[in-house]
């Protein structure tokens, strides 16, 4: 099955939860990446940042690359940087299966996802705590997925924003069939079945998992309280597939 046969049928499964390599040991990535698998993961989160769309500078298309070469798991490559069109199809090239750019960088994103999805990758839009969800609404159908911040983009282990349930909830009455939604930042064993059941499908996790030794642990207990979350609702089948 390709990656990209993968993230479709991933997203119309379950509650999904997705480790942020943020806070993993890049010292180890070999060994991390099949910690990793053999906890179950399905997929990976990274966050790249340039220093000036946030005040913080992480990794690029090198560390994309890197990554890509250990591990065969489809790569959800979330950018928060500024002008990300000049570098989707790098970052595509490099390894990247989903690709997420922000409303607040491309305040008119259409052409930038409809260039993310001929290149084959997910298209993602994703808004800040403090950007109201009107700015993203006009573009829901160029989605295949939205991912609501919820804490102000730019260091791992903040606190979960309470604000980010309310965009989700409004989101799942509005969203188009096959548009995943996903939220990113503080996500936990105290909050996670909350998202779920305001509507989110993807769970981005990373002090939640790599601030535990047991990876295995972490994530099976993670994985497990999402799917408690479950509501009754349209499964998210993606246009991928």
């Amino acid at each position: 099955m390709s990656r990209r046969e993968q993230l479709a049928e991933l997203a119309c499964g379950p509650p999904l939860v997705l480790p942020s390599l943020l806070l993993c040991d890049f010292t180890c990535l070999r060994q991390e990446m099949r910690r990793l698998e053999e906890a179950g993961v399905q997929a990976l989160h990274l966050d790249v940042m340039d220093g000036q769309f946030v005040p913080n500078f992480t990794y690029g298309l090198t560390v994309v690359h890197a990554v890509r070469q250990v591990t065969s798991l489809p790569l959800d490559v979330h950018l928060m940087m500024v002008r990300p069109h000049a570098w989707i199809e790098s970052f595509r090239q490099a390894g990247a299966d989903a690709i997420t750019v922000h409303i607040e960088a491309e305040p008119e994103p259409r052409e930038v996802l409809a260039q993310i999805r001929s290149l084959g990758a997910m298209a993602g839009l994703a808004l800040n705590p403090e950007t109201p969800l009107s700015s993203v609404m006009p573009y829901l159908s160029d989605c295949d997925l939205v991912l609501v911040m919820s804490v102000q983009p730019g260091f791992g282990g903040q606190v979960f924003d309470g604000r980010a349930l309310e965009k989700l909830r409004a989101l799942r009455a509005d969203v188009p069939a096959g548009v995943v939604l996903e939220v990113d930042g503080g996500v936990n064993e105290d909050n996670i079945e909350q998202c779920v059941q305001a509507g989110a499908s993807w769970l981005v996790a990373g002090s939640a998992i790599f601030d535990r030794e047991d990876y295995p642990h972490s994530f099976s207990r993670l994985s497990g309280q999402a799917r408690r979350g479950m509501i009754a609702k349209t499964s998210p089948c993606s246009k991928l597939s």
